[in-house]
């Protein structure tokens, strides 16, 4: 495997696996691999088979299906940073009613633990690691321990699963909380100029407790001081991204032939954001070229239900230059 991917990029995505049960207007459906790591994984390489992907994660045997995991062998990406105990997975219910999410946990995976990261992806740097938890399974700590290894590397923050709260019912709800989101502050300050944060509307104007105007909520992010980059994502109305000293990107979000299932949308949007990103001179004008991209590839992923909605490149450019954008 190693050898296979050896001149191309590297990406590590971090996180729980989920067990998604999903309800559409009352109607389930079968129970699908999920979390950020399968989204994340899987676009990225129906995007491209030119970079080596690994996963770190942790699944609880009790109540998940080793035959999910068959898609990800298949697509050549690297499992062994994934370890297993007898314990419940991460299951979540997801209720879809008049255009909202209702997110119940049902069961969850331990705490990610640093020790249990395979050697030799510690010796083997990878050119970025995606930290995609559900529900805060990676510490401070944990991301501490990964910058001292690798300083240099670029770090991708997905912040749902940083900001979710989680009641004994298992209802899945966010509201501002300073000090909830006291490590997410010093996830920020600690990365500096490697972070690439990503979180939706909701989640960022959270963290910022700005709720007015878009631009105003993401200069919020000024007070850093670093040369780091944040994306929040708009839904149908595409997303904006903000860097220190530049003019915010306003990106449209393109028409889907259809809308099936939107989970994981923002998932794809990140993987090939970070890819392209990678790729680039780190320009501007090539960043915004980065995420024309990336909001292209996730209107594929609503056209179908679960992880299967990915389009390689090519598909993804024709889309591109029709210029068909949700207005």
């Amino acid at each position: 495997m190693s050898n296979l991917f050896k001149d191309n990029p590297s990406f590590f995505f971090v996180g729980h696996f989920a067990i998604d049960n999903i309800i559409r207007f009352k109607h389930y459906s079968n129970p699908s691999l999920g979390g950020s790591v399968t989204y994340c994984s899987l676009s990225l390489r129906s995007y491209t088979n030119d970079v080596k992907i690994s996963i770190i994660s942790h699944i609880g045997k009790l109540n998940f299906n080793d035959s999910f995991l068959n898609i990800l062998i298949k697509k050549n990406i690297d499992l062994e940073g994934v370890t297993h105990s007898e314990v419940r997975n991460t299951n979540f219910v997801l209720d879809y009613s008049n255009h909202s999410r209702t997110l119940i946990l049902k069961s969850r995976s331990p705490d990610l633990a640093f020790k249990d990261i395979p050697q030799k992806y510690l010796e083997d740097k990878p050119d970025i690691i995606v930290l995609a938890p559900l529900c805060n399974e990676i510490s401070l700590n944990y991301i501490s321990r990964l910058l001292k290894i690798f300083p240099d590397v670029y770090i991708g923050i997905d912040l749902q699963g940083f900001i979710r709260k989680i009641n004994e019912t298992g209802q899945v709800s966010y509201s501002y909380d300073p000090e909830f989101f006291s490590d997410v502050y010093k996830i920020i300050s600690l990365i500096g100029d490697k972070l690439i944060l990503k979180g939706s509307e909701e989640e960022i104007k959270l963290i910022t407790n700005e709720y007015n105007d878009n631009e105003k909520v993401m200069s919020h992010f000024m007070k850093y001081n670093t040369n780091a980059i944040f994306i929040m994502t708009l839904g149908e109305n595409g997303s904006i991204i903000y860097r220190k000293g530049e003019e915010v990107l306003k990106i449209p979000a393109f028409k889907p032939k259809k809308v099936v299932d939107e989970t994981g949308a923002g998932d794809v949007y990140f993987s090939i954001f970070l890819y392209e990103f990678l790729q680039s001179d780190k320009s501007w004008k090539e960043i915004k070229q980065s995420a024309c991209l990336a909001s292209a590839a996730a209107s594929f992923l609503v056209e179908k239900k679960g992880p299967s909605g990915f389009a390689r490149k090519s598909k993804i450019l024709k889309r591109i230059h029709k210029k068909n954008y949700i207005m």
